[in-house]
């Protein structure tokens, strides 16, 4: 008998749900819709009755916004902070080199979080949006993150005059006092098909050990550029009240191997920026350059290395290739599809203009504090109006090592302030060429144990061998020019 009612009651209920969905059916589509806004409207306010919390949500991305929430950055420090000892559910990631474990939210976990005797909740979600477009590569879907903070609805004012403002201010705090400066890459556009990349830059931890201690050049120089360095980096008043961008430009040019990366990171060390290398043979436009510079952030020092080979800046494209192969393409879409993606790839190109006001057009005062440094081994190819006071502000040539910088490289590598051999390395280092690379890696001991004097005795030798090499190479070219000279007098006389 029990089970028969049982049995009785799950039919009741099935019949009673597919009344409600006829009804409700018969609303939808008879029902006027001024009269179904009007009933939506109540029952709203019926829930909300029922129902007494708020719920706040904050978004990594809104609306049009290119750059990423930094309300959304400060939550997520500051949840990272706490998560570890309230959230059930944790991501794991390797920090200080592999000995630490940093610790933060799970997507969809929540955690409960007191305040001032209020009870809060926060709720990491992430919603998928998708494209309804047809392509032979998968559909393009939108990951966007988001934190939910909900509360009792009579602790509002708490929450939104003092509460955020704490997760923020703490957020901040956090940041500073964890920040671990990175190394940026951008990644190659291969968006076929609608796919694209979570993210347009990759980045790994920045721990290069050059300073400008370590770099071999004159010390008069080297005060210079640090005392330029550091004008700029408190420089933010100043920079608003002249009415320019906070951003300064760089020109590093001189031979292979003087320094010039080593010059970069020794500057990354010193103001403690973050470094974006940029590889402009893998940006296709001008549109795509734009939205990496904005993905920049401030204390950052932005790089262009040999920037005379990275592209041909004069606005001329590359003319495709020939269509190989018609009848097969027709006939496969997904080729024929891949092709065309693959040209537009190659005939897309950032041109002098595009990076003209990347350097300082209008989109260049997104953001503030940030360096721009190009490097090149030949200055003489760049084109002027690229390298013009403005936007190179400061022209920096690094050259072949002189005796100052050779000390600064002996105490480096060799832990040696003064030797009775320096006055022969003086000499040899006036009356020939060589870079700082080659010193270092000549004065470098290559057996163990190694002696001071063996290791400048090769640096000896090596330029005693670029000195005869040079005499050499003078003599060649002056029996070439009397030879040349000598056949033009011949002419002549016949």
């Amino acid at each position: 008998m029990m089970m028969m009612g049982a049995g009785e009651i799950w039919a009741g209920m099935g019949s009673t749900i597919a009344a409600v969905m006829f009804v409700y059916a018969m609303f939808q589509q008879y029902c006027p819709s001024v009269l179904r806004y009007q009933f939506q409207n109540y029952s709203r306010w019926f829930i909300n009755l029922l129902n007494p919390y708020i719920s706040i949500s904050f978004y990594e991305y809104t609306g049009e916004r290119y750059q990423r929430s930094p309300v959304y950055a400060d939550i997520e420090t500051y949840l990272t902070g706490n998560s570890s000892q309230l959230a059930r559910r944790l991501k794991a990631d390797v920090v200080d080199d592999g000995k630490d474990l940093l610790l933060s939210m799970e997507d969809y976990e929540e955690i409960t979080e007191n305040y001032n005797g209020v009870k809060l909740w926060w709720a990491s979600r992430q919603s998928v949006t998708t494209n309804q477009t047809i392509s032979f590569y998968g559909t393009d879907a939108d990951d966007r993150r988001y934190y939910v903070l909900t509360f009792h609805r009579r602790h509002r004012n708490l929450v939104t005059e003092k509460y955020l403002k704490h997760v923020r201010e703490q957020g901040k705090k956090m940041k500073v006092e964890n920040r671990q400066r990175k190394l940026y890459t951008n990644n190659k556009n291969e968006s076929w098909g609608g796919y694209r990349k979570k993210s347009m830059w990759s980045h790994v931890a920045f721990e290069h050990p050059s300073t400008f201690q370590t770099l071999a050049m004159d010390p008069v120089k080297k005060k210079e550029i640090v005392d330029d360095l550091m004008t700029f980096s408190k420089g933010k008043g100043y920079y608003a009240k002249v009415g320019k961008a906070w951003k300064r430009g760089y020109l590093l040019y001189g031979p292979p191997g003087t320094g010039k990366s080593s010059m970069v990171a020794a500057m990354a060390n010193l103001l403690e920026y973050d470094v974006y290398d940029l590889e402009l043979t893998s940006v296709t436009n001008n549109n795509e350059l734009k939205k990496l510079f904005i993905e920049i952030s401030s204390k950052s020092i932005i790089v262009i290395e040999d920037i005379d080979c990275s592209l041909d800046l004069t606005g001329q494209r590359k003319e495709g290739d020939k269509k190989e192969n018609a009848d097969h393409e027709e006939k496969n879409p997904i080729v024929k599809m891949a092709k065309k993606a693959e040209k537009s790839a190659e005939d897309s190109k950032v041109t002098l203009s595009g990076l003209l006001n990347f350097i300082d057009g209008l989109w260049s005062s997104c953001g503030g504090e940030r360096l721009i440094v190009f490097t090149t081994n030949h200055v003489e190819k760049l084109d002027p109006a690229l390298i013009r006071r403005g936007r190179m502000d400061k022209h920096i040539e690094l050259s072949f090592c002189c005796f100052e910088g050779f000390k600064v490289l002996a105490n480096n590598y060799l832990d040696l302030h003064s030797h009775p051999l320096f006055e022969t390395i003086q000499s040899l280092l006036h009356d020939t060429q060589m870079t700082p690379a080659d010193v270092a890696e000549n004065l470098m001991p290559k057996v163990v144990p190694w002696d001071v004097e063996t290791c400048l005795n090769n640096l000896i030798e090596a330029l005693m061998k670029v000195k005869e090499e040079a005499k050499s190479k003078a003599e060649e070219e002056s029996k070439s020019i009397n030879k040349e000279e000598a056949k033009v007098a011949e002419s002549s006389i016949q």
